[in-house]
């Protein structure tokens, strides 16, 4: 088990008219990755705890989710100001904000909004999800109470993953996650 200097931070973020979110919190690890990161060794050193490359994204300013896996943002370059929560026809109070950087990475579970307020011109992640989890559908958090409840129950369907995308089988996400989804 790792130390505690390396235990996530942890955000819990409610359901909205609009958004399913989760029970399981958002999981940030600072600086975790190599030194002076690239798209090739966040990869590698993701990838390995079957954790798997979707894409290298930039600043994405749509608010959105996904109902069918969860994701992980490994910022190799830059930093950006994330909102977490909330879509964009919701009450201008609730989300979080959380500032992520270089070295840093952020686990999504499914039905939680997420979006890029600020962005420095050269932020830059990888998105990588689940070995064996479906390709992401894209919600852009606008749908009516009945919809939005049947992306809520698709993403409390996604199961816990068994790796860690740091520290691999059992870590800290597989103990965290399970006990958020026994309550």
């Amino acid at each position: 088990m790792p130390s505690a200097q390396y235990q996530p931070e942890r955000y819990f973020v409610t359901p909205t008219p609009h958004v399913p979110n989760s029970p399981l919190p958002v999981l940030l690890y600072r600086n975790v990755l190599p030194s002076d990161p690239t798209a090739e060794t966040a990869q590698k050193t993701i990838e390995k705890n079957k954790w798997l490359k979707g894409g290298v994204f930039k600043h994405y300013p749509g608010r959105h989710f996904h109902s069918v896996t969860h994701e992980c943002y490994a910022v190799f370059q830059g930093s950006s100001h994330l909102l977490l929560g909330r879509g964009p026809i919701d009450e201008p109070e609730g989300g979080i904000e959380v500032d992520v950087e270089t070295g840093d990475i952020i686990i999504l579970p499914a039905g939680v909004a997420h979006c890029s307020l600020h962005s420095s011109d050269d932020y830059t992640y990888m998105g990588l999800y689940p070995e064996g989890s479906p390709h992401w559908d894209n919600n852009f958090c606008q749908a009516d109470a009945g919809e939005t409840a049947e992306k809520a129950r698709n993403a409390r369907g996604v199961p816990v993953p068994d790796h860690d995308p740091i520290f691999g089988l059992d870590g800290p996400l597989v103990e965290i996650w399970r006990k958020a989804a026994a309550v």
